[in-house]
């Protein structure tokens, strides 16, 4: 399993870094990204601290990405705190999605996916054909997640994103240690939004290919 969208205490996760790696890798992850909640004004604070994580790849066998969610942020100054998060130091930016159960501005999606720094756009809800050709086109993944309340536009935005070409990841979103999941479980999270078997063993491995370029 490997997670790119989690929360940790910086924001508000329930775990601290330490054991939120150490209970995924009880449910098998090879990789997670930490990406707390973000805007200008605490930024800095969580990538020096989440940064500090990394020491658990000594001696855990696990890979642990630092990232952020650009949450709430106004369209307009997404692409500003994208590229500020990249020069701090984060190598996951995910941008928190115009899900159907948050009042997050309208125009944030389309925002989101013409930043080519930006690796996933969170559970963007109601996402249109045009904004998924866009994400395809910046190489911005699509997420399908796992979530409560998040997860019930699942199945439109596998569909859009197919018939856009767009890339797709399943992540958990996780805020407490219940939301963490095991390969098979992220399996049937993408089937159940109408996926063929084979068609959610390459959105997991896409995830893969995320870390592998983080990584090289």
């Amino acid at each position: 399993m490997i997670d790119l969208h989690t929360h940790s205490l910086f924001s508000d996760g329930e775990l601290i870094p330490s054991e939120l790696v150490r209970r995924a890798v009880m449910h098998g992850y090879r990789a997670i990204a930490i990406t707390d909640h973000a805007d200008f004004t605490n930024v800095e604070h969580i990538l020096k601290n989440i940064r500090k994580a990394k020491y658990l790849e000594e001696v855990m066998d696990i890979k642990v990405l630092t990232g952020v969610e650009i949450t709430h942020v106004p369209p307009a100054k997404i692409e500003k705190m994208a590229r500020l998060s990249k020069e701090l130091g984060a190598e996951i930016i995910v941008v928190h999605g115009e899900t159907s159960v948050e009042p997050v501005a309208e125009g944030t999606n389309n925002a989101a996916v013409e930043i080519p720094e930006i690796d996933i756009l969170a559970h963007p809800g109601f996402i249109t054909v045009e904004e998924a050709e866009k994400a395809a086109e910046n190489n911005v993944y699509l997420e399908i997640t796992a979530r409560n309340g998040h997860n019930r536009t699942n199945g439109h935005v596998a569909r859009i994103a197919f018939e856009a070409g767009a890339k797709c990841v399943v992540d958990t979103d996780t805020h407490s240690p219940g939301n963490l999941i095991t390969r098979d479980t992220a399996l049937k999270v993408a089937m159940g939004a109408g996926l063929t078997l084979k068609q959610a063993e390459e959105i997991l491995n896409n995830s893969q290919n995320i870390v592998d370029e983080k990584y090289q």
